[in-house]
């Protein structure tokens, strides 16, 4: 009879890294079938090398630093793929390399790697990207389909637009254009029923709750509505706030450990989201509202932890 030795906690469960980074990039399919519907060939490609990008510069880390190379656990990919979705369909391969080798390398890797990054590495690649090559990142198509099309949300002639949240094209875009994903954005936030789709599928696999999408979006749609100056729903299914609620907010590394944490959490990325929206330069805040309260997840934990039973009080 064998007998394993170690100190607690024990906790059993058929959950793995490999299980969960499965079940995640799973969740992220429907989005990405409707984003290469949606803008074609060239939004294929933009994800292809993400993925490859990703994977690639995973690989080459590991052979660098020696470490065995074992069974993959696909969360090169997921990075990748997460990236790669947070693109315009234009945007060119080399920039999506570049971001995808910086996620899993420079965000990831020599943090520690994958659980002891303090950021999400897609949203700080991102974001490393709109700081270098604003142009290709801040500019947004129409979806192919749609380029001479009579949707709502093709006003004219336009097939460009500054923002995915100009009101030229949300302001006269249907509530069924912006779930479906008949507006410009980039390749993985436009169609809203994919989205949540994959929200159903983590859910139902217990790979995410629902409470961190739900206050995120809860907390946009509030917020939205006391300023104002825009319809609250159009202001969740308009930009990466879905998105964002969906597959970046419920990072387990980067978020609070605690539902209470993870609950201030999801409230104050919505609410910063807004903050940017209405006083900010920038058209969208979802990335910098993820990052600022990745950086603040300490600092949550330390406030909302729980007293161990039988723990002495720490006398000043």
């Amino acid at each position: 009879m064998r007998l394993s030795v170690a100190t607690g906690p024990h906790i059993m469960s058929r959950q793995s890294t490999r299980r969960i980074m499965l079940d995640v990039l799973i969740a992220l399919l429907p989005t990405a079938a409707a984003g290469i519907y949606l803008f074609g060939g060239p939004a294929a490609v933009v994800l292809a090398v993400s993925v490859l990008s990703a994977v690639l510069s995973a690989l080459l880390w590991q052979l660098l630093t020696r470490k065995p190379l074992g069974n993959p656990d696909f969360s090169a990919a997921v990075t990748g793929l997460i990236l790669g979705l947070n693109l315009p369909s234009h945007t060119p391969w080399w920039v999506a390399a570049i971001g995808s080798a910086f996620a899993v390398i420079v965000a990831r890797e020599l943090f520690g790697g994958i659980g002891h990054n303090f950021m999400n590495p897609a949203m700080l690649a991102r974001a490393v990207l709109v700081a270098s090559w604003p142009r290709h990142l801040t500019t947004f198509l129409l979806p192919q389909r749609l380029i001479g099309g009579t949707s709502a949300a093709a006003v004219g002639d336009a097939v460009t637009s500054a923002t995915p949240l100009s009101p030229l094209f949300t302001g006269n875009a249907t509530t069924l254009d912006l779930l479906l994903g008949n507006i410009p954005g980039t390749i993985g936030e436009v169609c809203k029923i994919a989205i949540l789709l994959g929200l159903a599928y983590m859910i139902f696999r217990s790979v995410v709750g629902w409470h961190i999408p739900a206050l995120f979006v809860a907390a946009v749609a509030l917020l939205t509505w006391a300023y104002g100056n825009q319809d609250p729903l159009a202001a969740v299914l308009s930009g990466g706030v879905l998105f964002g609620a969906v597959f970046m907010a419920t990072d387990y590394v980067t978020n609070p450990m605690l539902p209470l944490g993870q609950c201030i959490f999801a409230v104050g990325c919505g609410v910063i989201v807004v903050l940017i929206r209405e006083h900010g330069l920038l058209p969208e805040g979802v990335t910098y509202a993820i990052l600022i309260m990745n950086i603040l997840t300490p600092l949550i934990d330390k406030f909302t932890k729980r007293r161990v039973y039988g723990e002495v009080k720490k006398h000043a």
